[in-house]
């Protein structure tokens, strides 16, 4: 997927470099030349390697990059990710946003990654959200991709979602759908929240395409998608973890989403040392 990251870039270099970098232009002298390697420092699934590139070109244009690994793959420990040089200056100005950028696009890649191997021996996709940091969405949602998950709707814009307070101020469930069947754009698919067995039963009734179901134990969710037969798809959210997330699949949801994917992926450890 074509990514839009050079605005993302800017924002970032200018924030951590403003007017100059003072301790680099004070050590190092200008001209000076340098290599270094960009190494990971544990397992993990890479994702953010034409970001990181960037940085290092907006810093400074002449700059050489050689990727040694290429986004979605894993990566041993001690393995080189790419290759860099040109002026001193350059490099140094650029590590820690390139870096940074890099860690939390291949730590999200790498959680993503956790999850989707526990639910390979099952029919249920795993999707994220819209818990991403803002600014970041894109570039999160592209590294979920790089694990292996699937993106659920972008923003507010691409996909019709019922949540609570939308059930609320339009009165229940049933008048949510129909306010929407009426007013949303012909043809798209209604994905809605709920919350217990009652409101489960409503959505059904009421012929919603999607059902999402929250914060439900294990117990409600067999009934919920038993009470469901396969009359629309399911979604589980709210709350899980990998402790639970392999007896979530075998009720035979069709789809768990998880904000942590975004929210709450640790970044992963990469280094980038001179030659």
């Amino acid at each position: 997927m074509k990514l839009n990251y050079q605005h993302i870039i800017k924002q970032a270099i200018d924030e951590d470099v403003g007017p100059g970098d003072v301790t680099t232009l004070a050590v190092v002298a200008p001209g000076r030349q340098a290599e270094a390697y960009i190494t990971a420092k544990q397992e993990l699934i890479l994702a953010g390697v034409e970001i990181a590139e960037a940085v290092f070109r907006q810093v400074d244009k002449d700059i050489a990059w050689w990727a040694k690994c290429s986004d979605g793959t894993r990566v041993a420990v001690g393995e080189i990710v790419a290759e860099v040089a040109g002026q001193a200056q350059g490099l140094l100005t650029a590590e820690r946003t390139a870096l940074n950028l890099l860690q939390h696009l291949s730590g999200i890649a790498t959680l993503t990654a956790k999850y989707v191997a526990l639910l390979k021996p099952y029919n249920t996709k795993l999707k994220d959200t819209r818990k991403t940091i803002p600014g970041l969405r894109e570039l999160e949602k592209y590294a979920v991709k790089c694990g292996g998950g699937e993106n659920h709707r972008f923003g507010l814009f691409d996909a019709i979602l019922i949540k609570d307070n939308h059930i609320a101020f339009a009165g229940g469930i049933a008048e949510a759908i129909k306010l929407t069947r009426q007013n949303a754009p012909t043809g798209w698919p209604i994905e809605i929240e709920t919350q217990d067995l009652n409101q489960v039963e409503q959505a059904v009734i009421s012929g919603a395409e999607v059902i999402m179901l929250d914060n439900m134990d294990i117990a409600d969710l067999a009934q919920a998608i038993k009470l469901i037969a396969g009359r629309a798809k399911t979604e589980v959210s709210g709350g899980i973890s990998g402790e639970h997330i392999i007896e979530i699949a075998k009720l035979g949801v069709d789809f768990i989403s998880m904000g942590k994917l975004t929210h709450s992926a640790p970044a992963v450890d990469i280094h980038m040392q001179l030659a």
